[in-house]
């Protein structure tokens, strides 16, 4: 009875720490929800807990693992060299940095890097991703366990403005999507030794979404969601089967999020899908609302509403039922990272590195703080523990109450 009690203690360590964990792009439910509350402000004295220095230039949201933070960058006069970077939690102190050569294509668009893909983490290792489609994996501390070259592999696989789709862990399955206008495909990467289970071809067409997770009622009926112009493939994470397909086409910038069993596409504005019932290859559409347009950001559910940002930095609230208006807000954009929402609280930071924060409820929204980093931040930010993690070309800053 001692060793089952233990045990039981054991495994719910472990479940509150993997809830505590911001593991991959928009959290590890890939939903930009954060279990716990946030700081709903701050400023240069207060409610920032550190300040790190990074080396070289960065898209990529920052993860959480533990104590640790796990950021990439890239730098060099054609950004060939690769960051992988580690900062503990506590206190910001650096606990390792690793440096590699990139073996693929590193020329982007100046606004974007080589390091804009977000890195994941099954807990136990580090999986980076650059748009020069190098996948590196490394443990906790640092050492590298395989290494891997896309662009070797599959020399084609680029565009002209740079790659940025993020991967997720998805089971025990790495999938990474390298989706451009030449050798477009998505991949299934065994966690462990870094080879491939699986491989599609997708869409020749350059494509800068991110994949999305669908949980099943078990996680073997769980699926990843993969967008491109023409629409969404749901796949079966360990063996790359296509479930179904959407197929009236969707937007190649903001990626589609789930709730429930609905996925909210950016499709003619948002169409909201649901597994299809009379024929389980189609999706049925719940409904689609023209006028809810995202640009850049990805959109976000929770409870009753998704919330949307449109080029112009207006946020609109729909009715998760029909995709009706319920209120909308202006804040200062322009917007290239995602929100993110937690505690009631939803938190956007736009690229002049101006946090904004909303507090939801009681039919609108209302900015209740605002503070400028005075740099450029690109990426979506992430939560945990109570924590915000935001980083800039330069710096990485955690946001927390004292």
């Amino acid at each position: 009875m001692r060793f089952l009690f233990l045990m039981t203690l054991c495994i719910a360590g472990m479940s509150a720490t993997a809830r505590a964990d911001w593991r991959q792009f928009r959290g590890n439910d890939t939903n930009g929800i954060a279990d716990s509350t946030a700081p709903t402000s701050w400023t240069d004295e207060d409610n920032i807990a550190w300040k790190a220095d990074l080396t070289g230039r960065g898209l990529s949201s920052p993860i959480v693992v533990g104590d640790r933070v796990v950021v990439t960058c890239s730098s060099g006069y054609r950004q060939e060299r690769l960051h992988v970077v580690c900062f503990s939690t506590e206190d910001g102190s650096k606990l390792w940095e690793r440096q590699f050569w990139a073996t693929g294509r590193t020329g982007t668009h100046t606004k974007t890097c080589v390091a804009a893909p977000t890195p994941v983490s099954d807990g136990e290792r580090i999986f980076a991703t650059y748009s020069s489609n190098d996948v590196v994996c490394l443990d906790l501390d640092g050492n590298l366990l395989w290494y891997r070259g896309l662009g070797y592999d599959f020399p084609n696989a680029s565009n002209s403005l740079g790659m940025s789709s993020s991967p997720v862990m998805a089971g025990d399955t790495l999938v990474v999507m390298v989706e451009n206008d030449a050798e477009s495909f998505t991949t299934g990467i065994d966690p462990a030794t870094g080879q491939s289970r699986w491989k599609i071809d997708r869409p020749r067409r350059a494509n800068w979404t991110s994949p999305a997770l669908w949980p099943g009622e078990t996680p073997a009926d769980d699926r990843v969601l993969v967008q491109s112009s023409a629409g969404v493939v749901a796949v079966v994470p360990e063996t790359g089967e296509v479930e179904w397909t959407y197929a009236d086409g969707a937007s190649t910038i903001p990626s589609l999020t789930v709730s429930g069993n609905i996925a909210f596409v950016p499709s003619h504005g948002i169409t909201a899908l649901r597994p299809g019932q009379s024929n389980p290859e189609v999706p049925e559409i719940v409904w689609q609302e023209g006028s809810l347009s995202p640009g850049t950001a990805s959109p976000l559910v929770h409870d009753e509403s998704v919330y949307v940002f449109n080029r112009a930095g207006v946020l609109t609230a729909a009715d998760v039922e029909d995709g009706s208006r319920q209120w909308q807000l202006r804040l200062k954009g322009p917007f290239s990272g995602s929100p993110v929402l937690a505690g009631g609280h939803l938190y956007a930071f736009n690229e002049d590195g101006l946090g904004q924060v909303v507090r939801l409820g009681d039919g609108k929204g209302e900015i209740v703080s605002s503070h400028s980093f005075d740099e450029t931040i690109l990426c979506t930010p992430a939560v945990s523990d109570g924590a915000i993690y935001i980083r800039s070309d330069g710096h990485l800053w955690k946001i927390a109450n004292e």
